[in-house]
């Protein structure tokens, strides 16, 4: 039996115990579905009763595209056979039942990850209509579980830079469409937020999961590195790159990740008691998880940026506490946040170029664009005459630039920051969660609010922008969880980060989803509104 085939099987009972809902009085409607919160078992629950179809499903997602697009400018390519998936779908659980609880439901796609039925843009004009060869292992596990892949989402161009690209244009916060989604899954959280789909594959390297996911109010988790398998996708930094979930919930980030994982180089302390590992991250979930857990706060480095994030992150360790969490202060070695940025610098500059150019030669047949020095031409040229269509985007032009004139990977600082570096950086975190006996570590996902469009990102006393503490779980590998929190008064989202030491997803997932619980945080973007069809009883 495979892992999804076993996962599938035990499915039902999963359901019942995590997220069963009471049933109604006799006569009363059992349940109501809510487009623009449903989770995956909320779909999967009224298909079964038979109160909706996938191809109701995707018709009702595609009207919401319709309705709040370009305002948001999160999509880039929608799926033209996704009704007609749909329906095949639809027969096939008619016949056969379901494959998986994600069958028929519809999934976005970070358009950095390849489809050999859609074009993968990597936000790059020149890349437009670029079909690549294959799909990306992830989008072939999608499809084995019955996703349909609705749609292809904006990015910051070649998954960096500022949160646009030169083919999608300025994707735009749904909570304030005045304000930054931030990059680098601008366009997959945006889309998540606003109800497109509940659920979205972005990739990130130092914090383009977690950081848009915060910003739009959603959910986002970076797993282990190379717990989800990065075949098939744009590299930024091959070190450092990860896939993960973006959802409204916590019990979807943990559906996605058993259905999507598969990592060949686990240590044993990933294993479970029974010397297993885990394959189905929703057993974790449960609503009493934060009792008798110590989780460190480190103050000092995470607040007094902006006062209105830290009064929501201060709520949110008064949740913990009243969850039965133990709460303490912890402090991160000297200098290690500057460290990291310094670090990661080095990496991303010098793996860029060389990773892309493989990248390109594999994925693409003859007449795309096939290194990096092409692009860097290409984007020159659209810089200076821009044809119809296309968006000059000077910050990813000087970012492009940057990269072509790193050191090669031969550099001895290069291979110092990648080897003894990222090793450096993982011993002290660790040596953080031993001393002071700890199962998790939380901070604000950004230390300060999300910078308005046409605004350059501000930096803190220390010269750091506000998302720096993502880029020391990225170094050291570890996985990292960002939950809503709340809201400053201005409606702008504000996320909370718990991050473990590696294989620790398990418990992650299960404190994010006992802290969602009991904060009820997430809310519907005041842009995009619910449209006809979007709630029903059943």
């Amino acid at each position: 039996m495979t892992r999804l085939q076993g996962f599938v099987a035990t499915w039902p009972v999963m359901a019942l115990l995590v997220l069963a809902q009471p049933l109604q009085a006799v006569g009363q409607p059992r349940a109501s579905l809510d487009l623009e919160t449903a989770t995956v078992a909320d779909l999967d629950r009224a298909m079964d009763a038979g109160a909706l179809t996938s191809e109701q499903l995707v018709r009702l997602s595609l009207a919401r595209i319709a309705a709040y697009e370009p305002k948001l400018d999160a999509i880039i390519t929608l799926n033209p056979h996704a009704l007609a998936e749909a329906r095949a779908l639809d027969a096939e659980r008619r016949k056969k039942g379901p494959r998986s609880p994600l069958h028929g439901v519809p999934v976005l796609l970070k358009d950095n990850i390849n489809t050999r039925d859609l074009p993968t843009t990597l936000g790059f004009y020149g890349l437009k209509g670029a079909v690549p060869r294959s799909d990306a292992s992830v989008v072939a596990r999608l499809r084995d579980a019955g996703a349909i892949i609705l749609a292809k989402t904006n990015l910051s161009e070649l998954a960096s830079g500022p949160t646009m690209s030169s083919l999608g244009g300025q994707t735009h916060n749904p909570h304030a469409l005045d304000y930054s989604p931030a990059g680098s899954s601008s366009g997959a959280a945006a889309g998540v937020a606003a109800g497109y789909a509940p659920i979205a594959i972005a990739t990130d390297t130092t914090g383009s999961v977690r950081w848009p996911a915060a910003t739009n109010g959603v959910v986002g988790l970076r797993p282990t590195t190379g717990v989800i398998n990065n075949a098939g996708v744009q590299p930024s930094a091959p070190t450092l790159d990860a896939v993960g979930p973006i959802t409204r919930r916590v019990a979807d980030a943990a559906l996605m990740l058993s259905l999507l994982e598969g990592i060949d180089r686990r240590s044993p302390a990933a294993r479970d008691a029974d010397g297993r590992y885990p394959a189905d991250f929703m057993q974790g979930l449960n609503a009493d998880a934060l009792r008798g857990v110590r989780i460190g706060f480190p103050r000092r480095d995470f607040s007094g940026d902006d006062p209105e994030v830290d009064a929501v992150m201060n709520a949110a360790v008064e949740a913990l506490k009243a969850g039965g969490a133990t709460v303490v202060e912890v402090e991160l070695p000297a200098g290690l946040v500057r460290l990291g940025g310094e670090l990661q610098s080095i990496l991303v500059c010098t793996e860029s170029a060389p990773s892309l150019d493989a990248y390109l030669a594999a994925s693409f047949p003859p007449g795309a664009p096939r290194s990096h020095a092409e692009i860097l031409a290409m984007s020159e040229a659209l810089a200076s005459s821009p044809p119809t269509g296309a968006t000059p985007n000077p910050g990813r032009l000087g970012g492009y630039r940057e990269e072509a004139a790193a050191t090669p990977p031969t550099d001895a600082y290069y291979l110092a920051a990648r080897d003894q570096g990222r090793q450096y950086v993982k011993a002290m975190m660790q040596a953080v969660l031993v001393r002071n006996r700890l199962d998790a570590i939380v901070y604000p996902t950004q230390t300060t609010r999300i910078n308005k469009l046409g605004e350059r990102p501000k930096r803190n006393a220390r010269g750091l922008f506000g998302n720096f503490g993502q880029i020391l779980a990225s170094l050291a590998g570890w996985p990292e969880l960002t939950v809503p929190g709340g809201f400053t008064p201005d409606g702008l989202p504000v996320g909370v980060s718990f991050v473990g030491p590696e294989f620790s997803e398990q418990k992650l997932l299960g404190l994010g989803f006992a802290f969602e619980q009991r904060t009820q945080a997430l809310r519907q973007p005041v842009t995009t509104p619910p449209l006809a069809g979007d709630r029903f009883a059943y």
